[in-house]
């Protein structure tokens, strides 16, 4: 297929599919015309004597200040030399690339003024892949991501640095080796570009991307928890869900029921006199449903913001351009905050699994080890689940009930949405250890089940595992196991799809 901007509708596949270049995107005639069309009128209103806000005025607190037009290429440089102030470490050089994509996109909608060539530019830096670097801290994600997109922006006048070879290079240095010249930017044109949501939203757009992944993975390893518990699979039955039927927790108990089909380790204890499993085994429906529910609400709204226009003013006509707050973070950072919580929950979860795998019930051995006492078995990692549990737990604080007053009042609330972003980011990368350890304990309970065989998808899984990590006989260094399967997680190496 080929993504045509500004006219076809973007969604999470489409956008990754266009970063990784499996999906072809361009401008179609109908993106063409719908820019020049934004430009004209832009140009109109800047050689009027009617003062309008970003074309021909300062910016913020100077939005009274009216600009020459002999003055107007000066302004648009100096709005990105100004407000490129963002510190800290580069965000990632994928995270960097979505943003570009997805701000091509909007202002290919035909309603930010700005001039083709711009646009053009743009898509010759994603081409070439030449991604700037942007730094991690400094949005209040109010007027949009200010300092990150300036960043962004930078090397089209010749300002910033580039990725190359995983290097960071001056742009200067990096256009003239490519033969393009340095822009001169026109009247709206740096408003535009600095006023957004991208940075929030590519934060997003990756977060999602893991998290769908996680969220599979997660009832995967609270399948193999259950396998090497002996767990019960009545809670997990249709009739049961269709009594409270959240989209999430039935999708979850369906997910389960499919890792359990066939399991000879499952039907082998069904007589069993136990009664209830714990709420780590038996409430996984309800835990890993409510994360799974989050995560489609982050994906909706992600969605509505990646076909949006987010920059500022609007210009809708050649006689007005609206000055409203599009470029307000608040319907991402709020999501965002929420989706946190869903994926902190993932790895809360799983340790309470990883420690009842530990306590020696139901014919396993304390520690997951025959060797006890000379042998401390697998007791410490589950150390490093509480810890990464406990540090999610302090990353769930919400950025977007907080707001700090910028601007000399001007921008008096702000919705910190490129906190909320980061913050998610940060927290899905502890999932993925602590859900590694959980598979290094369930493979490790399975194996004293044998010679029972659970479900072909859980068999092929436990393969995965003990290709890289041994059963353990007698006490070893665990780390490089833990890294292992850790690698294997953020490879996405397991198999978490199964028929419903």
């Amino acid at each position: 297929m080929t993504f045509k901007y500004g006219v076809d509708h973007l969604n999470l596949d489409i956008v990754n599919g266009i970063a990784d270049g499996s999906i072809k995107a361009e401008l179609s005639q109908q993106a063409l015309d719908q820019i020049n069309v934004s430009r004209q009128r832009v140009e109109k209103m800047a050689s009027s004597d009617e003062a309008v806000y970003g074309i021909n005025t300062g910016f913020g607190p100077l939005c009274d200040t009216q600009i020459s037009p002999a003055e107007t290429h000066l302004l648009q440089k100096n709005l990105l030399i100004t407000h490129a102030v963002g510190v800290g470490e580069p965000i990632a050089k994928s995270i960097s690339k979505l943003m570009l994509i997805t701000k091509v996109h909007a202002l290919s909608r035909g309603f930010s003024g700005i001039r083709l060539a711009v646009v053009e530019r743009m898509l010759k830096f994603i081409e070439l892949d030449l991604i700037p670097v942007v730094p991690e801290q400094g949005s209040v994600g109010a007027s949009g991501d200010l300092a990150p997109l300036s960043h962004l922006f930078l090397p089209l006048i010749g300002e910033g640095e580039f990725w190359q070879s995983g290097n960071i290079v001056p742009a200067r240095q990096v256009l003239e080796q490519h033969g393009l010249e340095i822009m001169d930017l026109h009247a709206k044109e740096g408003l535009a570009l600095i006023n957004g949501t991208q940075f929030i939203l590519s934060h997003a757009i990756t977060a999602l991307s893991k998290m769908r992944y996680l969220l599979d993975l997660a009832d995967l390893t609270g399948a193999m928890s259950i396998e090497g518990m002996q767990g019960s699979e009545s809670p997990f039955r249709a009739e049961l869900h269709q009594t409270r039927a959240f989209v999430g927790n039935l999708e979850v108990a369906a997910r389960m029921r499919a890792f359990f089909k066939d399991s000879q380790n499952m039907a082998d204890h069904e007589e069993c006199d136990r009664v209830q499993d714990p709420y780590s085994l038996r409430c996984i429906p309800q835990v890993h449903g409510a994360s799974r529910n989050a995560y489609y609400h982050l994906k909706e709204m992600a969605e509505i913001e990646m076909n949006s226009v987010t920059d500022n003013p609007i210009v809708i006509s050649s006689e007005e351009a609206i000055s409203g707050g599009s470029f307000h973070g608040q319907p991402l950072a709020m999501v965002l905050d929420y989706a946190s919580i869903a994926a902190a929950e993932l790895g809360n979860i799983s340790d309470r699994r990883c420690y009842l795998l530990l306590e020696g019930l139901h014919g396993l051995p304390r520690l997951l080890t025959k060797a006890g006492g000379l042998n401390s078995g697998m007791m410490i990692p589950q150390y490093a689940t509480a810890a990464l549990v406990t540090e999610n737990k302090s990353l769930c604080f919400p950025p977007s009930a907080d707001s700090v007053p910028t601007s000399m009042g001007q921008e008096d609330h702000v919705s910190m949405g490129s906190i909320s972003g980061r913050q998610l980011n940060q927290i899905l990368g502890n999932v993925d250890k602590i859900l590694a350890i959980e598979l290094m304990y369930a493979a490790q309970a399975i194996e004293f089940r044998r010679p029972n065989k659970c479900s072909d998808i859980i068999e092929k899984n436990f393969a995965i595992i003990r290709a890289k990590v041994d059963k353990l006989e007698e006490d070893r260094l665990l780390k490089p196991d833990i890294d292992a399967i850790i690698a294997l997680v953020k490879s996405q190496a397991f198999d978490v799809n199964v028929e419903l």
